[in-house]
């Protein structure tokens, strides 16, 4: 193999590397490709009517807490896999890729997670609840500000 040949294979698997990781680094979330959202700002969006608040904790955590009021269980770590959870998504807000929705969690970890594989389904309107239910580096969360619960009516 030329050395020329080998330098453009190897540019090639650089770039798709790039193209693969950049989504999920640090620097590339700061420039806006993750977009978030306070839980005020889901409580007041979910309320209006203006966004479906996807709650991806587990069952547990559910009952344990409570859930946003009007928000739809669904565990991330559905029995039927990325596929199952997928699935389940679709069913509750439809097949269109361009409805709001917002994925929420205990402290915003598996709901970026959520929100990076519904992005990667072509879903181009979500964002993660940034701070979760319990709080995180990024705020108090939902429970700590003293946003409504209701009692989880599937767990």
């Amino acid at each position: 193999m030329s050395l020329a040949l080998s330098l453009v294979r190897r540019r090639t698997l650089l770039a798709a590397a790039a193209a693969i990781l950049l989504p999920l680094s640090p620097v590339h979330a700061q420039q806006g490709a993750v977009p978030e959202i306070t839980p005020a700002e889901a409580q007041a969006q979910a309320k209006a009517g203006k966004i479906t608040l996807i709650d991806v904790r587990t069952p547990d955590e559910w009952r344990e807490t409570g859930v946003a009021p009007g928000a739809t269980p669904i565990n991330l770590y559905h029995p039927g896999g990325a596929e199952g959870f997928v699935k389940e998504v679709i069913a509750r807000v439809g097949a269109k890729r361009d409805t709001p929705i917002a994925f929420i969690c205990r402290s915003g970890n598996r709901s970026s997670q959520a929100q990076r594989l519904l992005a990667a389904q072509g879903f181009t309107n979500v964002y993660n609840v940034r701070e979760g239910m319990s709080g995180s580096a990024a705020g108090p969360g939902w429970l700590k500000s003293g946003l409504p619960v209701e009692a989880c009516k599937v767990c």
